[in-house]
């Protein structure tokens, strides 16, 4: 097709293409040479030995200890995201129903965990937990126990330190997604007759599925990817 007879709107459109490829170029350059050569690599060698291919190392990574690990590394993260989503979504859907002032304030509090590092986090759980904790010492005071409770070096202490580390990771997507779902399809719901609860789970929750998605994955994924706290809570 001759240049003259093109639409200027399909030669701007063009040229925002080649300056988008232009401005990715750079980013796309580091992501091909610090990530995806790597992983090539990484991946050949997980195949490649001695001169010849194996899948020997696959075996062992799928196999006695190597599975036990993977095993248990699965089953907390999916304990730890149940638990933060359950304790996470009130929290996003009270910050999503009051007004922004107060709102700001809960936020707040949701991330200033994030001022102080994981690991002075981490240490701050195990004095809690240990056997002559803060926790401890105020059941025996109470006289709730007879004796010190073992909270530390074991999966309990871990899935509540993982748990209060990573929540904000789960109410932050929460809540950008409940903020936007307008107000009035609640009170419609409410004005057609449907109860706060029927208006909650057929109106409200799946709206906010988006937003349960993106928490979950993210805590999830950082679940599997956790190193501190589990060996510092869970190591004796």
């Amino acid at each position: 097709m001759p240049a003259a007879t093109i639409d200027p709107s399909v030669r701007h459109q063009q040229r925002e293409d080649r300056t988008m490829l232009l401005l990715m170029a750079p980013a796309l350059f580091v992501v091909i040479v610090l990530l995806v050569v790597p992983l090539a690599w990484l991946s050949w060698e997980s195949i490649y030995h001695d001169g010849g291919f194996t899948l020997a190392n696959y075996k062992r990574v799928f196999t006695g200890a190597y599975l036990d690990t993977f095993l248990l590394t699965f089953k907390l993260s999916i304990i730890v995201t149940a638990i933060t989503l359950l304790l996470g979504y009130p929290v996003a859907y009270f910050a999503a129903s009051i007004s922004p002032r107060w709102s700001a304030l809960v936020l707040g509090m949701v991330i200033l965990p994030f001022w102080t590092r994981v690991l002075v986090r981490t240490y701050a759980w195990l004095v809690l937990l240990q056997r002559t904790g803060l926790i401890n010492k105020a059941l025996l005071g109470m006289g709730l126990i007879d004796r010190p409770l073992q909270l530390s070096y074991n999966q309990f202490g871990t899935i509540i330190a993982m748990v209060h580390i990573l929540l904000p990771f789960m109410v932050l997507p929460l809540y950008s997604a409940m903020q936007k779902i307008p107000q009035n399809l609640s009170q419609a719901g409410a004005s057609l007759g449907g109860s706060p609860v029927h208006v909650f789970l057929r109106v409200f929750l799946p709206l906010s599925m988006s937003g349960v998605l993106a928490g979950v994955t993210l805590v999830f994924v950082l679940c599997l990817g956790f190193y501190i706290t589990p060996e510092l809570i869970s190591t004796p």
